[in-house]
């Protein structure tokens, strides 16, 4: 991010046509607050069980809660993870019913949001909208080839910024294949999500990608999603329409596109998404 912005504008549309996924340097973001967020959230996940348990929750529409992917499986394989999902709500920035231990988490967290949403804002240029955080735990897997932490998906929404840990485990598709990312240290993982695929029109890509397990090191990632409200209306920017280009998608709301859309491809298939049949122009 330090290089002209020119440069810096070219990288990551070359990135996103081509793989729709980047790693971020020299973002501004302090070392000192990704190695807070890391720590502060291994805290959460080791405490007692009765001090996380008012959180544990199956009920997705709930915007904090903790849940467990452990006993979820299909076609012969396992996913394996606990994740805990919080809403920051722009502008208040009321943290009071996220968890009250460790002590020290709503700060730390909400220090860290704030200052990757203003990452995400200088990427994407978003005027407005909420930040929800996957703070994801994935244990040891006695069986790694059959368990998956989380399986392959693309995500709904604008844009993701994930700080992705030590431990490598994030997989993407590219022709055919899963590439392994080896995190770079002090970097953020970026993708954009479907919204962004059909704003530019099919431009940037929504990439599947998945989570692998490891045989004997945990690995924690936060991921934040950079979220529009749900009556902000998803369709095509003018920019990315012409003659030679009609627009590909209609437009929908962020309510309709979430419930429209299933981005999780259940198997190791390298299904495209269903974008195109749900939100394709007629």
């Amino acid at each position: 991010m330090s290089l002209p912005r020119d440069e810096v504008r070219a990288a990551i549309l070359g990135a996103g046509k081509e793989h729709g996924f980047f790693q971020v340097v020299n973002h501004g973001v302090p070392e000192k607050v990704l190695r807070d967020m890391e720590a502060v959230c291994e805290e959460f996940f080791q405490m007692p069980a009765a001090d996380k348990a008012e959180f544990y929750s199956d009920d997705k529409s709930k915007k904090n809660r903790l849940f467990s992917g452990s006993s979820f499986e299909t076609l012969g394989e396992k996913y394996w993870r606990d994740c805990l999902t919080l809403l920051y709500p722009l502008p208040s920035g009321d943290t009071s019913d996220w968890p009250h231990k460790p002590q020290r988490l709503r700060e730390v967290v909400g220090n860290y949001t704030v200052l990757v949403r203003g990452l995400a804002m200088e990427i994407l240029r978003l005027l407005e909208g909420r930040i929800v955080l996957d703070i994801n735990r994935y244990p040891p897997s006695p069986n790694p080839s059959r368990t998956l932490g989380l399986p392959p998906h693309c995500d709904r929404d604008l844009i993701t910024v994930l700080l992705p840990g030590a431990v490598p485990g994030l997989e993407v598709a590219y022709n055919g294949d899963w590439i392994r990312v080896q995190p770079v240290p002090n970097s953020f993982v970026v993708n954009f999500g479907l919204q962004l695929e059909v704003v530019t029109n099919g431009l940037l890509r929504s990439v599947e990608h998945r989570a692998a397990t490891n045989s004997s090191e945990t690995r924690t990632s936060v991921a934040t999603f950079i979220v529009p409200a749900d009556d902000c209306v998803v369709g095509p920017d003018e920019r990315f329409i012409g003659e030679d280009n009609p627009a590909r998608y209609r437009a929908m709301s962020v309510g309709e596109f979430k419930r429209t859309h299933n981005v999780v491809n259940l198997g190791s298939s390298f299904q495209s998404t269903n974008l195109k049949n749900n939100q394709k122009c007629t």
